[in-house]
């Protein structure tokens, strides 16, 4: 935001010609300047941005809730969402509807089992403007994006709902994701509206780290780039280009301290967000964060900085005014508002999700087990969490035998652990059972198994991998009989003790050789884990979600396991 806004020149020249001499001032000329700042005031244009982030394909609504004033509210829905965007939309029709990315990838079956069609019907159907690309948006490679970008049947499964697939309507922005033969970038680094005359920019980019966290298969010709270095580089484009009042739309976020207690609130904002809006041109004015799943309204360093939590539970209205004369923003000011579930949904969002619910509910509704209690994927202090764990011991069971790998250890990263097993029933089934649907929600990659040949020392560099000095922390979730302990006051690469860990009770040797099983993403190198690409004498196995079906069939009722695995020095 400048501080050469006209009202504000126009307002310092009426004071100056009063200080120089009240009296020689014609009575029209007082009234005249104060007509002229009313009718400047009143002809400053005003537009809405109304933002969301992190959809993931929860086009039903996640079985959750969003805290409100210490008050629980039932929050999400496509339908629901669809319907609050077109009712701001009715008010003031000068809105910009925006996504900060991953809107597909990691999504409930209603839309996984259709590659995410589904979600992006929906968005059309919301009429979103433009979306920043987000590191889920790569899950299935570059050639699928392109599709949902373009449009096309899945080249191996076709249209499964049997009407085409015409792709996004709305333009994918990749600044910082460029093709490394050409230099060109994916999809555009940004669009432009004209808003009442004045230019409004919109950069879309995804976090530089996107190659750590996406299977490397897929992204290979690919590069993606620094977010502050891109930001400044599109800047100084739409300089060229005069324009001004710039918005940008990132998939890279922060954390809130724990003291927050409402979903406008930023307490003590940590995370990667921070060094990127201070680093930046100080004329960007607005930032729409997301992928850490957290809901914050911020200041930093001038500019407005939103997030809007995750699963289409809140939306992020902003109000902006623009300066005609400078072509900037002059102002902006932000509230999340939650999606409840009182409201009429939107009758055309609400279409398309009953078609693909009844499409998918002879698989979704199938029980594939019980469970004695809630399995809580939420993790501890030491970093394990019950179904981090109880995933662990599956793909174990399912790799122990001989021909399936003779896994001794089994490894899962947390990412890939997307939500809990209630033990209340979220439909109509009773308490405790366990439908495909609900299992897939936990489990929704279709990554396959990979075992293979680790020494022990490579283990203990593995575990010490966990922790980076400058990035995000991943606790890998160990099978039953493998323990550890570390200490979070020791330095990155030395915080776990070797003498600490034990397979079934006996000290890991570090010259021996052992089969260790995780999934085909942390196989390539996902989640940077580097070292698992080392891993020898490799044997595929199930698909992790064929593994969980088939372990629930055999054990259940299946309990949480209490065992500490991973110990916390104290």
């Amino acid at each position: 935001m400048k501080t050469r806004n006209a009202l504000v020149v126009l307002h310092a020249a009426a004071l100056l010609v009063a200080a120089c001499g009240a009296k020689q001032q014609k009575p029209d000329e007082k009234v005249h300047v104060e007509a002229t700042e009313t009718a400047q005031e009143a002809a400053a244009p005003t537009f809405e941005i109304l933002a969301f982030n992190d959809l993931h394909g929860h086009l039903v609504g996640p079985a959750g809730h969003v805290e409100v004033h210490g008050e629980e509210v039932e929050a999400g829905g496509a339908a629901y969402l669809a319907a609050r965007i077109a009712a701001i939309r009715k008010r003031d029709p000068n809105t910009v509807v925006v996504t900060a990315g991953d809107n597909i990838g990691a999504s409930p079956l209603v839309s996984s089992l259709f590659h995410d069609e589904p979600t992006i019907e929906a968005l059309d159907a919301m009429k979103v403007d433009a979306s920043a690309v987000g590191n889920h948006e790569f899950d299935e490679g570059v050639d699928e994006l392109l599709r949902m970008q373009n449009g096309g049947c899945h080249p191996q499964d076709g249209c499964q709902d049997g009407d085409g697939f015409a792709g996004a309507s709305f333009p994918y922005l990749a600044a910082n994701v460029t093709n490394e033969k050409t230099g060109k970038t994916l999809f555009p680094a940004y669009v432009v509206k004209n808003i009442d005359g004045v230019d409004v920019a919109f950069i879309g980019l995804t976090l530089a780290g996107t190659p750590s966290i996406v299977a490397p298969a897929g992204i290979s010709t690919l590069a993606f780039h620094d977010e502050i270095e891109t930001i400044d580089k599109a800047v100084d484009e739409l300089h060229q280009k005069g324009i001004h009042a710039i918005v940008v739309l990132i998939h890279q976020g922060g954390e809130p301290g724990a003291e927050q207690t409402d979903v406008n609130e930023c307490p003590d904002v940590e995370g990667p967000i921070v060094d990127i809006v201070n680093g930046v041109d100080d004329d960007v004015d607005i930032f729409v964060t997301g992928h850490t799943h957290q809901a914050y309204i911020c200041r930093m360093d001038g500019k407005l900085v939103t997030s809007a939590k995750s699963y289409g539970r809140l939306l992020t209205d902003i109000d902006v005014t623009l300066d005609v004369a400078s072509g900037d923003i002059a102002s902006a000011k932000a509230t999340n508002l939650v999606v409840d579930r009182t409201s009429k949904p939107s009758p055309a969002v609400a279409t398309i999700v009953d078609k693909y619910t009844k499409l998918v509910a002879p698989l979704a509704n199938k029980e594939i087990g019980r469970i004695t209690k809630t399995i809580s994927a939420e993790p501890d202090d030491s970093g394990e969490s019950e179904m981090g764990k109880l995933i662990a011991d599956i793909q174990l069971w399912a790799t122990k035998a001989g021909d399936a790998g003779g896994a001794q250890i089994a490894l899962m990263n947390p990412g890939g652990v997307r939500d809990s097993l209630h033990y209340e029933p979220r439909g109509d089934e009773n308490p405790g059972v366990v439908t495909y649907s609900e299992a897939h929600t936990v489990q929704p990659f279709g990554n396959s198994l990979v075992t293979m040949t680790l020494t022990g020392a490579q283990l203990h560099e593995l575990l010490e991998a966990q922790w980076k000095d400058d990035g995000p922390t991943r606790i890998l979730q160990p099978s039953a009989g493998f323990t550890y302990s570390w200490d979070r006051n020791a330095a990155v690469g030395s915080r776990v003790d070797p003498a600490s860990m034990e397979l079934d009770g006996k000290p890991v040797d570090p010259k021996a050789n052992y089969r260790v099983t995780v999934n085909s993403f942390l196989a390539t190198g996902g989640d940077d884990f580097p070292l698992l690409r080392e891993g020898t004498d490799r044997v595929g196995g199930l698909v992790d979600l064929q593994a969980f079906v088939r372990y629930f069939d055999e054990k259940s009722p299946v309990s949480p396991p209490v065992d500490d695995r991973i110990r916390l020095k104290p």
